[in-house]
């Protein structure tokens, strides 16, 4: 019996840890969707759309090295 009554314990505290580390998924996720749709909106007042915004995002890599190289050969390196 009493070993019984220690693995119920440990199987209700990895249930609780397994909850917990959901819960904190989903809300990091909810908080996430709810700040990428307000600037969604607040960009689309200025009438950029959001097929901007993903073509922006898409040359990211190519723009941030431009402006490296660009910052680099201005600072004389």
């Amino acid at each position: 019996m009493p070993l019984e009554l220690i693995v119920l314990i440990a199987a209700l505290v990895v249930a609780f840890i397994v909850f917990k580390a959901l819960l904190n998924v989903v809300k990091t996720t909810f908080s996430t969707v709810i700040a990428l749709v307000v600037i969604v909106v607040i960009l689309s007042m200025f009438g950029i759309t959001p097929e901007d915004l993903i073509r922006e995002v898409t040359n990211l890599p190519q723009t941030l090295m431009r402006l490296f190289t660009q910052t680099k050969t201005q600072i004389g390196f």
